[in-house]
């Protein structure tokens, strides 16, 4: 059984900052959420540590009540640009190369807890993709110290993250994995399906599963149900919700990839999607197109009001300066214009780019 050393020097950041990870460039973005969070729920006297491109930021708290008290209400799910948010408990700087689990293990048995399943990771980005191999290896022997060491339990409700930012650097954090994103790095991984026309098919996807719980995909999507598409063509997000049964009209001027209408479930009208008006209200709007974000957003809200359609999932494409601001003007316009509103989340899928993803239903 290894022997535990003392924990190294630790550097000036507290136990009571935040870490997040988001889309490499988004980082401002993030900052801004959480300094938004940290004013609603913390006091408001935190700041943020980031650098561009690196996918992820610290946000620095006075204390652990601040910490925990923003924890308390950042439920994964209703975060925009953070895709993971964790309680940063110790980092560790100058890890050797040959024994990095003899600097980490102090640290981990330091903090007291057991864990349900440790993750090894490093932020999603092209200046940290060159730690994956490490941390795969080290995700290995890291399980199997902390077997030894009966640091596991399976019933705990705490998910130990070891952020890599370095090979000789990282930040050791706990996730409630009832508030916390379940996939590593807060990304579920998903491939494209060869029949699909297009690979926008992969933000629908994304979207039903981090914006949907379970319950909800199996309440909402049922066969049968009927979808408008705006923007349709040539048929990426019809295809996700042809493939669950639904029925869909696909509005959009170009055209539909042949295979999906040959399903007997697409009808196809070559119409201008912000003026297309159903004939009757259906359960499902989506949208994809690439157009002003508060447009669209006033286009989504007009549906929901005049009762076309009861559930939403639409793009809202963001311009380059602001993009935060932007984000918030579009929710509210959805907040104030829909007084029977009952959900609004919104995402910044990894299958997005400069755009983020909103959920919205009415009822």
């Amino acid at each position: 059984m290894r022997a535990f050393r003392e924990p190294p020097k630790m550097p000036a950041t507290p136990a009571s900052s935040l870490l997040a990870y988001c889309r490499p460039g988004f980082e401002g973005e993030c900052a801004q959420e959480l300094a938004a969070l940290d004013a609603q729920y913390g006091g408001g006297s935190g700041h943020a540590r980031a650098q561009r491109e690196h996918a992820c930021v610290e946000y620095v708290l006075p204390d652990a009540a601040a910490q925990q008290a923003i924890l308390a209400q950042a439920h994964w799910r209703e975060l925009v640009f953070a895709r993971q948010l964790l309680a940063v408990f110790a980092r560790a700087q100058a890890l050797p190369p040959r024994d990095r689990l003899g600097e980490l293990l102090p640290l981990i048995q330091a903090d007291g807890r057991r864990w349900c399943d440790a993750w090894v990771e490093a932020p999603d980005s092209d200046v940290t993709r060159e730690l994956a191999p490490l941390c795969r290896g080290l995700n290995a022997a890291l399980i199997a110290a902390m077997k030894q060491q009966r640091l596991l339990e399976r019933q705990s409700r705490w998910r130990l993250h070891l952020c890599l930012t370095a090979t000789d650097a990282a930040f050791l954090a706990a996730a409630d994995v009832a508030q916390a994103a379940p996939w590593p790095g807060g990304i579920p991984r998903l491939k494209f399906p060869r029949e699909a026309p297009s690979r926008s098919t992969l933000k629908l996807e994304e979207a039903l599963l981090v914006l949907l719980d379970e319950g909800e995909r199996e309440r909402w999507l049922k066969p049968g149900m009927r979808a408008v598409d705006l923007g349709a063509a040539p048929g990426g997000w019809t295809w996700q919700l042809v493939r669950r049964s639904l029925r869909v009209i696909a509005v959009d001027n170009g055209p539909m990839n042949a295979q999906l209408m040959a399903s007997g479930l697409v009808e196809h009208l070559r119409e201008d999607g912000f003026h297309y008006q159903p004939a009757k209200a259906v359960d499902w709007l989506v949208c994809d197109m690439v157009e002003q974000p508060r447009r669209v957003a006033a286009r989504i809200a007009h549906w929901l009001a005049q009762g076309w359609c009861r559930q939403a999932i639409f793009n809202l494409k963001l311009p380059m300066k602001k993009r935060y601001d932007e984000v918030q003007l579009c929710l509210n316009l959805l907040r104030e214009g829909l007084p029977n509103l009952r959900d609004l989340r919104a995402k910044q899928l990894y299958h997005d780019r400069e755009e983020i993803t909103v959920f919205a239903r009415v009822g």
